[in-house]
């Protein structure tokens, strides 16, 4: 072996970490590898459902709770659920209102997520895909551009106006909406080791960073020297900027990819506020921490969403899940 983790197996890591997951939070339910509200569905409230490839901690099952998800399906690790759990959540959710698919833009979501979708009986379905990533156009695993952060934002806007018992076409043009509005861009300084693979999964020298970098380690748009946080900061809010102009007020996050110490994305943050009030924007509502991870990865993503009042009410709404809550 040539790396340390506090796992017992490779091969058992994803089931191992669903168990102490139901340990810890008895607010969830843990059934054939996927998360579920404990309560179960509310009859007449639409049901949210998201899922990918574990390693991303919290996301998504991190996000299952009141105001987000109703349920979630982490595949293994940097792998797609399958679309026999996906069906299962699906049918495990509604309430019979409809159940809302929101779906990372990465082929293997893609396909499984449309397969259960097709598949499923007597259970209404509408699909949101998310791709916010500003990096590449294409990518190892993509046709079009990468979800990541955004997907926070789609799950918590959406989440809070289901619990308001909107119908399943309201939830699914709110999700729209905040994806069309957020953009994103990840620099990594480290590689990720996954446990499977024992070493990390690219060579990524101690004077280089990566700029544009994917959740599962896909390369970005180019290999740099490692510069100071207030250069790589303006890198990617320079990146956003270009897609999407900053305007008005902003909901940003700032995200640890996994191994950065919170001290340093905080002083990112500064940088990222600074910036966008350059621009003539303001940062209204934000969250830095590990929120989209890559494992042991070190760097950050930033995630922008240009707010309007009725997107601010659903962010502020209350949320109780074991990596967001405010508000109950």
């Amino acid at each position: 072996m040539t790396m340390k983790k506090l796992i017992n197996a490779a091969d058992s890591v994803v089931a191992d970490a669903l168990t102490g997951v139901a340990a810890a939070h008895p607010s969830l339910s843990v059934r054939d590898q996927v998360v579920y509200r404990a309560e179960g569905p509310r009859p007449g409230k639409v049901g949210l459902v998201s899922g990918g490839g574990s390693g991303h901690e919290p996301l998504h099952v991190g996000f299952v709770g009141h105001g987000m998800l109703d349920a979630a399906c982490p595949g293994e690790i940097f792998t797609s659920p399958a679309p026999d759990p996906i069906i299962a959540a699906t049918t495990g959710v509604d309430g019979g209102a409809g159940v809302l698919h929101i779906v990372k833009n990465y082929t293997g979501d893609v396909l499984n997520f449309e397969m259960a979708a097709e598949l499923v009986e007597g259970v209404e379905v509408a699909s949101v895909l998310v791709d916010d990533d500003v990096a590449v156009q294409d990518s190892l695993y993509t046709a079009g551009r990468r979800g990541t952060g955004a997907t926070v934002f789609v799950e918590k806007i959406a989440g809070a106006l289901a619990e308001e018992g909107a119908p399943l076409t309201e939830v699914a043009a709110v999700a729209r909406e905040v994806n069309e509005r957020s953009r994103s861009f990840g620099i990594a300084l480290t590689s990720c080791t996954p446990p499977a693979a024992g070493k990390p999964i690219f060579d990524l020298p101690e004077t280089d960073v990566e700029l544009g970098i994917g959740i599962h380690g896909e390369p970005g748009r180019a290999r740099v020297p490692a510069a100071s946080a207030h250069e790589l900061a303006g890198v990617a809010m320079e990146a956003v900027h270009r897609d999407l102009p900053l305007r008005g007020d902003l909901l940003v996050l700032v995200n640890g990819m996994g191994g950065t110490p919170l001290l340093e994305l905080y002083v990112v943050f500064a940088e990222v506020a600074a910036f966008a009030e350059g621009k003539g924007a303001r940062v209204a509502r934000s969250l830095v921490g590990n929120y989209v991870t890559s494992l042991d990865m070190q760097g950050f993503s930033v995630s922008i969403c240009l707010l309007d009042d009725r997107l601010t009410r659903l962010w502020d709404a209350p949320v109780e899940t074991p990596a967001l809550r405010w508000g109950r």
